[in-house]
């Protein structure tokens, strides 16, 4: 018997499990409308402005701003993170810090603490169409989402109103318009390349990509000032991140509890009840067990925790995890494919530069399988990102490191380069997937998850057309010295969109979670990151989360208001 009653202080309307992208969405729609929520994070707290390396210089750092070679050394799979370096290793899970097993390769990247990663993501906010929405009843890959476009695009409104997004009205189908801030310009090069790519690719297009940088001042933040050091965390709010945005929001309320240092072992599921009452919490530093008790959890603890906490929390009645009757959890474990890109050179703009260092970049969005184009070999479609930039000279011209010839080296510019970052679907498999180890446990006592994942034979032929579309498009826009640059070490986990593994749909049987994010046969338990996620398109998913979050939780208000959770 579980005794509720001699823990009144631990009771909460609402315990929100994770404080990133989404938890903090969740956190601030539930204490906005009156709820006392507790929020967990595994991780240290950070307050918005805690951001130690934010303004530091080079010359300002004993190490030069140059990361150790013994950290990379300590850290092979972190290491391959585009992200990590100096500035941001404190913002980063080293690999010995939360291990797992890889069935087959997968690199996990991390982050925890207060804001999660949403406080080193890359920004970029397109929204879905239904081209993804029914993607998977139209080719029989993965069960059909139980929402449309229509369901989802207020919530796209709402949380692009709030969050800042920059970008332009493009009218492009496969990618809807959204509530936008001026779009970051393009600079020379890319608007020249705009108009190449799309003259000799007519159903292609080249565009500002959509960011959640702000180009103006937006909801007392920012605004961005052209530093591109955005994944040390801003403390100018000049991009949207739990830290800067929702979780000042919850606060604000009085109606919040952040507790940090929270790891999260299970969800407590009532047999009686027929219900969640609560989680159960190992305190990360000193291992001490709390339960904490609420009418509604939402789990936000990031694709691969969250489930990892779903499979942890058995019962008599789920003794397989909670909600998990037919297998489904754990599986369909996907990411996007980032393996490649194009680049090449680009002459004619050698008395040109570019004003500041936009943290955005352009994109060029899915024209694969879509009005016209029919492709035999593969299914679903692919994305770049996109630019062009020019660096220093050549330093390597001269051995001396100070001094007026090494001034004079610096003064120089390169070449002008262009680029095309390719970004590929991966289909809904049912053998990619995660489990937990019978054997083997973590500092906290928890099963250490197993990742058995894999791109497959649709993945490579999507990607092959990529580099060789790619150096088309640049060759069509006058490029030279035309490239695809294949990572020989990439592996599924760097794209750092893990989704699935509690994906929505209408049956029981063949998913975890209904059309509300509710799991199917406990109603007041929701996932709304990317564990819940039924496809994964070719587009960036985080905007995709956050809108379903704030959709999530106002369905969860007005049961809560009905009495019926």
């Amino acid at each position: 018997m579980i005794n509720i009653d001699s823990n009144k202080e631990n009771q909460f309307d609402v315990i929100v499990v994770g404080s990133g992208m989404s938890g903090g969405w969740a956190a601030k729609e539930f204490t906005e409308k009156g709820f006392k929520t507790l929020v967990l994070e595994r991780g240290r707290n950070i307050e918005h402005g805690d951001y130690p390396t934010a303004t530091m210089e080079p010359w300002t750092d004993d190490q030069n701003m140059v990361i150790d070679p013994k950290v990379t050394d300590e850290n092979p799979i972190l290491s391959k993170c585009y992200a990590f370096g100096r500035a941001t290793e404190h913002h980063f899970v080293k690999d010995n810090e939360h291990p797992y097993v890889q069935k087959k390769p997968f690199d996990w990247i991390k982050g925890y603490q207060v804001g999660g990663k949403s406080l080193m993501w890359a920004r970029q906010v397109q929204r879905w169409s239904d081209l993804d929405f029914k993607a998977n009843a139209k080719d029989g890959h993965g069960v059909d989402w139980p929402i449309r476009y229509d369901d989802l695009a207020p919530w796209y409104s709402y949380v692009e109103k709030f969050a800042g997004i920059s970008g332009n009205k493009d009218g492009l189908e496969q990618i809807p318009d959204g509530e936008f801030l001026p779009a970051m310009d393009m600079n020379c090069v890319e608007t020249s390349l705009k108009e190449k790519i799309e003259a000799s690719f007519p159903s292609t297009n080249y565009i500002s990509a959509r960011t959640a940088n702000i180009s103006r001042r937006h909801n007392e933040r920012g605004p961005c000032m052209y530093r591109s050091r955005c994944e040390r965390g801003c403390p100018f709010g000049g991009y949207f991140s739990a830290n800067s945005s929702t979780l000042p929001a919850a606060k604000k309320t009085g109606n919040m509890i952040l507790r940090p240092h929270s790891v999260v072992h299970s969800v407590i599921y009532d047999d009686a009840k027929e219900k969640a009452i609560g989680v159960k919490v190992i305190d990360a530093n000193t291992k001490e067990v709390t339960e904490y008790y609420s009418k509604v959890i939402f789990l936000n603890a990031g694709t691969l925790n969250t489930t990892g906490i779903l499979l942890n929390s058995k019962s008599e009645r789920f003794p397989e995890g909670l909600g998990n009757e037919y297998d489904v959890l754990g599986r369909y474990l996907m990411d996007h494919d980032y393996r490649g890109s194009v680049s090449g050179k680009i002459e004619g703009f050698e008395d040109k530069y570019f004003s500041g260092h936009r943290p955005t970049s352009c994109y060029v969005p899915r024209f694969r399988n879509f009005k016209d184009d029919k492709q035999e070999k593969f299914v679903r479609g692919y994305s770049f990102s996109a630019g062009a930039g020019r660096g220093a000279g050549n330093l390597g011209d001269t051995d001396k490191k100070l001094g007026g010839e090494f001034k004079d080296k610096m003064m120089e510019l390169g070449g002008w380069r262009a680029y095309l970052g390719y970004m590929g679907e991966c289909l809904p498999y049912h053998e990619n997937r995660m489990t937990l180890s019978e054997t083997e446990k973590d500092e906290w006592g928890m099963p250490i998850f197993i990742i058995d994942c894999e791109m497959k034979e649709n993945e490579d032929a999507m990607f092959a057309d990529g580099m060789k579309t790619g150096v088309e498009m640049l060759e069509a826009a006058g490029c030279t010295d035309v490239k695809a640059n294949i990572k020989p070490d990439w592996n599924p986990g760097l794209g750092i969109h893990e989704m699935g593994t509690a994906r929505m749909g209408d049956d029981v049987k063949t998913s975890m979670l209904n059309k509300y994010n509710q799991i199917h046969n406990v109603k007041n338990v929701f996932v709304t990151d990317g564990a819940c996620m039924t496809s994964s398109a070719c587009q960036n998913p985080s905007l995709t989360y956050m809108a379903i979050t704030a959709r999530a939780a106002n369905y969860a208000i007005d049961e809560l208001k009905k009495g019926n959770l």
